[in-house]
Order: C-alpha cells, then structure tokens, then sequence
C-alpha cells in the first residue's frame, strides 16, 4: 500500500528505453524492466502438483533463518515444509459466544515437477461446526504491490484487530489489540495471504522472487495458494469469495480471470478501493484521464477542511456531486482543447477549478490546470503549513523535513503503521502461536522493488485487469461484484474506479451484477468505527445475495 503505484510513472518512462533493447521473459513477473500491460496474456494451466502429506499441528513451527551469503543477492531462504499452527479461541459477537479455529502457516508454490519455488503466508479463521459446503470462503488480501494484508487482517475482516479511536486515528503507544465486533467472521471462514516478498511469505531466493513479482507472476501464484488451500483443506465445495483492496483488486480481477479459465469459479469478488485499469491511475504528458477523475475527491477533502465556497459547504455531497459532473464536462473538454483554448475559456476553467478544489487561482495557472495528488496534498493547507493525507485526505501533518524541503509525505502513514506492525507481530506470535525469528515485512522489503515490478509488455500500454473481471462476469452469470468506495482517497479515487467499471462494455443482463458500496472514509474505508460498521453490513449483505444465487 504504502508503495501504491507512486513509482510507476518513473518505471514507465525508464522502461520505455529498456523495452527495446530486451525481451522481458514471460517467467519473471515483478522485478523486471518491462511496461505495464493493458491486457495480461491469457494464462496456461499450471501443472497440478502432487500434495504433500503436511497436515495442521497444535505445536509451533521451528522456522528456520535465511542462509546469509556474503552477497545479499546469495540470501537463500529454507523451503522445507513445516506444518502450520493450529490454535482455538472464543468471542462474544452480537450476544452470542462463538467459538472458531485460527490456523497461521506457509504453503508451499511448487512447480511442475514437485520443487518448491516459494512460500506463501496465511491466517485462516474458520467458524467451528459447521457444514464446510454451505459454509462461504472468503480469500482476502491488500495490494501495494508489496504490501502485507496486514491492514485488511487487523484492520477489518479479522476476530481481533488494532485498537484505534472512534475516528481512525493514531492512539498513545503502547498499541493493543481488541476483539472485532464486526469481523466478517460469522458469515463466512476467512483465509487472509501475504503476497510473496511481504509479511512472511518468501521465494527460495532473489532470482527466483522475480519469477512472482509482477501482474501475472503474482496473479499466477495467487491462483496456485487458493487452489492448494482448498486442496488441503477440503474446501472445494464451499461457496468462494474474493475480497482484494487497492492492488489487490488488480490481483482480484486476475485471480477470477485465470482461475476461470481452470475451472474455478468464485460467487463474489468484493473490490475495496478499486484500480483495474492503470490509464485512469497514472498521468502522462498524453494522458490526462487521472486529473478528471480526482476532482469530486479532491472537492470531498476540502469540504471536509473547509475550503470550499460557502454555498458548496452547506452540502458537501451535493458539491461533489456538481464536481463529477463539471470534470466530465467543462474540464476534460478544456484538458482535450489543451493550447487551443482562448484566454477567457481557460480563465473560466481556473475559476471553476478552483471552486471546487479549493486551491488557490495562482496554484491551478501555474499547474497548468493539471493538480496531481503532491500538488493538491501540499497545498490545500499550506496556510496552516500542514499537509493532507493521499490514502485517506481527512489526515494531517507538518512535513517531516520542513514545509518546502519535503518532496511527498502521507499522514496517514504515520497514524497507522506503528499500531498494526507492533499489534499483529505481538498477536501472531503470542495468540495464534507462530514462533519465528524471521521479521515480519508489512511492506516488501527487498532493494528496488517498485522498480522491477514487472507491469507487463511495454507494447500493450498501461496495466489492466478490467478484461480479466469482465471474462469471469460474462463466464458466470451468478458471479456478484461489489466495488467499495471511500471517499477520501486519493490513491484509487472512486470516480476512476466508476469509469472503469462503466467501461467493461458488459452486456445489460449482466451490469445487475455489480453492486457499489461508498464511505465517509479514505483508502482504508475500514479506519473510522462508523465505516467499519457499514463494511460490514455491506458485505455481509453482498455474501447473503450472492448466496442466494446459487
């Protein structure tokens, strides 16, 4: 999350030279110099491995360390098997005692010929008693790439989670860890995975990394750990469930692509702080569809501060609404109309702009009416001399190195990753019983990761996974798709993600399957208890109608 396609504009453009003087393998998914892909090649079937007799333990796992080599690109890591830790709990959930099964462990990525090329981390909760082919699955992740579902585990979906306020913000240290009044929990099993390279999860080595780290490498091993888990764990008659946030709902679409075409089928994809396709993410000098999308969230952060005109703060929901409308209008005609525009077009553009962003006239002219997210982070609050936050805007600081010596800085980060690192490293290895020495990588770890991540064939564009979801919706008329949506983020704005799924250019019949979900919230709709609340309600009701399909 924290890596969320920051660098991906600088990849592009340096991998733009590279693209032509080499051809990137097919194999090596993230760490190689290649551009993103508009539409991932189709996926073969990967060999099905013969399964292990490794079964769950009530004892602890005796991790071992990485063989450190004197060049830490020789770093190897053990890949010998080690049954996962099975512990039992108990909560009070509306009133009733409930009682469920909490598993942490690694399975294996193999390939064809039974080796084993990774290890990939989960947490599974499963609710004691019940009928496991009636009982919904749910696989849960977070995105980044490179980021660990961390926030999704303590943040939302789990039985326990980080204590923060009312609103979502940084408690006094030290941090605890609370029962989960709306845990998703009582209406389906969940199984929370960490993407290779983070939290635990980890590749026999560097080389063998890059083979992961990329759209299909990574979509790829996603598909092999759910195929496994319900190999393992007898759960191929369970009703299936996707829920990706932010990258991972890139990962989702592809998941439900690829797996499709395997024969898997899911009942519901959930997709929290969507981003399918990457041209309505990331500006270039030929690309200007981000800046149109941003609008109504940039218009929903200054009313939340208060900078908007008095008539548009009386209703910050209606002012946004005006701003979608004005974006798709009057400023993507002035955008495509570019230099052609007469003086008294582009004066009429600055003064709506600003409007309904609440920035200052000068800022928008010398932006040449483009505002990018560092532009509109840094000074929407400059007089305050504080900087909003970009995951979630309703967030502010100072700037760590001063207030014109810092390039870029979330707040948010700082509120929210100190409570989650030090709750989830104290609760996996006390509560849940995973003893290990290796640290626990909320975020990928490894030297220039962002950088080769590989986005894809530098030929087919920008990244794009919308084909892939819009495949599994027309393969399955039961599939339900529910798009959440914060408000506040600026990372994956909503109005993006609505064009996006208003373009999958998906027959009538078949757009009843998409649902949407919005919140008063950022990135992590999850952090404020109101929102979480509603999270809640929403996909529980989501799981209960896609239910009712079958």
């Amino acid at each position: 999350m924290r890596s969320l396609f920051a660098l991906i504009l600088a990849a592009m453009l340096a991998i733009s030279v590279v693209a032509q003087q080499q051809q990137t393998p097919a194999n090596e998914p993230p760490q190689q110099q290649s551009q993103p892909p508009k539409k991932p090649a189709k996926q073969p079937q990967q060999p099905k491995p013969e399964e292990p007799a490794a079964k769950p333990t009530e004892s602890a796992p005796s991790q071992p360390e990485p063989k450190q080599g004197d060049d830490k690109k020789e770093e190897h890591f053990d890949m010998t098997e080690v049954a996962p830790v099975v512990t039992h709990h108990q909560m009070s959930l509306d009133g009733k005692t409930v009682k469920y099964t909490a598993t942490a462990g690694r399975l294996p990525i193999k390939r064809g010929d039974g080796k084993i090329e990774a290890e990939m981390f989960f947490v599974s909760y499963s609710l004691d008693g019940q009928d496991a082919s009636k009982r919904p699955l749910t696989f849960a992740f977070n995105g980044g790439p490179g980021s660990a579902t961390i926030w999704l585990h303590m943040g939302a979906l789990g039985p326990r989670h980080v204590a923060l306020s009312a609103d979502g913000f940084l408690p006094a240290a030290p941090y605890r860890v609370e029962d989960n009044p709306y845990t998703l929990l009582d209406k389906s099993d969940l199984v929370m995975v960490d993407a290779i390279g983070t939290g635990f999860s980890r590749a026999e080595n560097m080389d063998m990394s890059k083979k992961f780290w990329g759209v299909k490498g990574d979509i790829q091993a996603f598909g092999e750990f759910i195929r496994m888990y319900l190999s393992r764990y007898e759960r191929w008659s369970s009703p299936l469930f996707l829920l990706g946030e932010s990258y991972g709902t890139t990962r989702a679409a592809g998941i439900a692509g690829h797996l499709a075409e395997q024969g898997i089928n899911f009942n519901g994809i959930t997709l929290l702080s969507m981003v399918l396709n990457f041209q309505t993410l990331e500006d270039t000098r030929t690309n200007d569809e981000p800046y149109i999308y941003l609008i109504p969230s940039y218009t929903m952060i200054a009313g939340y501060h208060h900078k908007l005109p008095a008539d548009l703060q009386q209703d910050v929901n209606k002012a946004r609404q005006e701003a979608e409308q004005w974006a798709s209008g009057e400023y993507a005609q002035a955008l495509a109309k570019a230099d052609a525009m007469s003086a008294a077009e582009r004066d009429k553009v600055i003064t709506n702009m600003v409007r309904y962003t609440g920035l200052t006239k000068e800022v928008v002219d010398q932006a040449n009416l483009r505002i990018d997210v560092p532009k509109f982070t840094h000074y929407l609050l400059l007089d305050q001399k504080v900087r909003v936050g970009r995951l979630d805007g309703r967030y502010t600081g100072p700037d760590p190195d001063g207030l014109l010596d810092t390039r870029f800085y979330d707040p948010t980060e700082a509120n929210i990753i100190a409570p989650y690192n030090t709750v989830f490293n104290h609760y996996v290895r006390t509560e849940l019983g995973y003893k290990t020495d290796m640290p626990y990588y909320v975020f990928a770890q490894q030297a220039g990761f962002d950088e080769k991540w590989d986005w894809g064939s530098a030929g087919e564009g920008f990244p794009d996974t919308a084909s892939a979801l819009r495949r599994a919706v027309v393969k399955d008329p039961f599939l339900k798709v529910l798009v959440m949506e914060g408000y506040y983020d600026l990372a994956c704005p909503y109005y993006a993600a609505n064009y996006t799924v208003d373009h999958l250019n998906l027959p009538e019949k078949y757009r009843a399957q998409i649902s949407y979900a919005t919140y008063e919230s950022g990135h992590m709709v999850y952090l404020p208890t109101a929102s979480l609340k509603k999270m809640k309600s929403d996909e529980a009701g989501f799981i209960e109608k896609a239910m009712a399909s079958q």
